[in-house]
């Protein structure tokens, strides 16, 4: 059975202090109520640090919003993976939608950054997911499932993978897909890991909704089969509606 996958992501938001308070609020919250569920939260770049220090020892695992493909060079206002991992950070998320749409990330970036997250040991969560306009073009699974394809070109090990559909039209609309949308994505998601990897990958492969998640709507979220958790945005920033959502996954 697939454990479930909740990671908080905080976006832009939250100075260093900040987010030392939110994530000590977080810990405070959970106690030892991380149960059949892996916990992870992805504040700025420089909140890594402080936020870090609050959760070395906990279950918790520290995630980073995005990397560089490189491990050095003239890259202005970019990060290597080397330096998120000297922060201990455990995860990185690589082609989030707002990357895409604001900071032309690419399939062809995202799969670099995939496969040098990878092959430094760090753990990838790789997002995908259609806007309104594609989905009512009737192309939500020729999008999704190329951008499958392509995020994960000439990776041959998932292990240290985890997908995230994220519908672009859900994220901070206050629109969700309904489960039964979501868990058509997914399932079409799975269907194309089995014909890239084979059934037995596939049924380990996690695969995490993205889209206005809520403690009202988490649960019978994540009781779809194919949906292994979330990855939350705008109600990651308040402890007590994202512990509500991790013990909806527990």
């Amino acid at each position: 059975m697939r454990k479930k996958i909740v990671v908080g992501n905080w976006k832009m938001n939250k100075t260093v202090a900040e987010a030392g308070e939110l994530a000590s609020a977080i810990l405070e919250q959970l106690g030892d109520g991380i149960v059949g569920c892996e916990v992870g939260i992805a504040p700025a770049f420089p909140a890594l640090t402080e936020v870090g220090k609050v959760i070395e020892r906990s279950d918790i695992r520290l995630v980073a919003q995005n990397c560089h493909y490189e491990d050095d060079g003239a890259y202005t206002g970019e990060v290597s993976v080397r330096m998120l991992e000297s922060l201990r950070c455990a995860c990185v998320i690589i082609g989030h939608s707002e990357r895409r749409q604001y900071f032309g990330e690419t399939d062809h970036t995202v799969n670099l950054k995939v496969r040098k997250a990878l092959a430094e040991g760090m753990q990838v969560i790789m997002c995908v997911g259609e806007t309104l306009e594609e989905r009512e073009g009737g192309v939500t699974d020729r999008i999704v499932t190329g951008q499958v394809r392509e995020g994960l070109k000439e990776v041959s090990d998932l292990g240290g993978v985890v997908l995230a559909y994220e519908p672009v039209w859900a994220i901070g609309t206050g629109k969700t897909a309904t489960p039964e949308q979501a868990e058509e994505v997914h399932a079409s998601i799975r269907a194309t890991i089995i014909d890239m990897y084979g059934e037995l990958t596939a049924g380990h492969l996690r695969i995490q909704y993205g889209g206005s998640v809520k403690p009202s709507n988490a649960a019978e979220l994540f009781a779809m089969p194919n949906i292994d958790g979330g990855l939350i945005g705008g109600a990651s920033l308040k402890a007590d509606d994202f512990v509500a959502i991790v013990r909806a996954a527990g």
